[in-house]
């Protein structure tokens, strides 16, 4: 596979500059030469062949050779609401949902989180999903919404999504007895837990709003191995 770049911009003339941290990478790291050829993408659902026109200290200016829409998006869309774990984690939960074609993913702030979202973290979530982007192909950016209280996910999320939220208990579904069930085209939201998991008080709250209780098997899984096995159960269940 060529090796692909994003562009913050939407491409629209014959000729774009990159700059900054895409320019570094392709000049210092790849050592890009003029005329070598790489792929570009711009969150459009397109992606664009383009020749290396000119090189400067810190830009890249490419000539735009063709482009085509490639769609390489997951069948339904969905959403992965999450108490963020710590540190080096919280990237690979980003990268994998990334990966496997996750539309938007939600950090979450709930009585038991072990990590708490704030601007400059979420800016870092949102340079590694252009990595992840970049490395898997897609041509579409993972959404990183902005942190959100989980009172106000579950009061706020309308019924026109499948609302599942994960919670260990003896009385829960297998969340391949619900799954199936979906509408093809119908949005899915999965609302994910911190370690300690949901509080009784946050489940009784999601239950009032409508949403389901689902449980992702016998074993505790951690938080994002958790969001990453939803997400698996909702993109590759068969639906209705």
């Amino acid at each position: 596979m060529s090796l692909r770049f994003f562009c913050q911009s939407f491409v629209r003339n014959d000729f774009i500059t990159l700059d900054g941290v895409e320019a570094h990478h392709l000049l210092h790291v790849m050592r890009a030469k003029v005329g070598e050829e790489v792929i570009l993408f711009d969150n459009s659902g397109f992606e664009y062949a383009a020749k290396i026109d000119s090189i400067q200290r810190t830009t890249v200016k490419l000539e735009v050779i063709s482009g085509q829409e490639v769609n390489r998006e997951a069948p339904i869309k969905v959403t992965i609401a999450v108490a963020l774990p710590k540190g080096d984690r919280q990237r690979w939960l980003v990268e994998k949902c990334t990966e496997i074609g996750v539309h938007r993913l939600i950090p979450l702030k709930t009585a038991r989180s072990v990590a708490e979202p704030n601007h400059s973290s979420i800016q870092r979530l949102q340079r590694f999903v252009i990595e992840a982007a970049k490395q898997c192909g897609r041509n579409r950016l993972m959404e990183i919404s902005p942190a959100q209280e989980i009172s106000a996910l579950f009061k706020m999320t309308t019924a026109e999504n499948q609302r599942l939220f994960a919670h260990p208990s003896h009385d829960t579904h297998p969340s391949g007895d619900i799954l199936p069930r979906q509408a093809s085209d119908q949005p899915v939201i999965f609302a994910i837990g911190p370690e300690g998991g949901f509080t009784e008080q946050e489940v009784q709250s999601a239950e009032q709003h409508g949403w389901q209780r689902v449980t992702l098997g016998n074993r505790i899984l951690r938080t994002e191995t958790a969001a990453i096995t939803a997400a698996l159960a909702a993109i590759l269940n068969p639906h209705d």
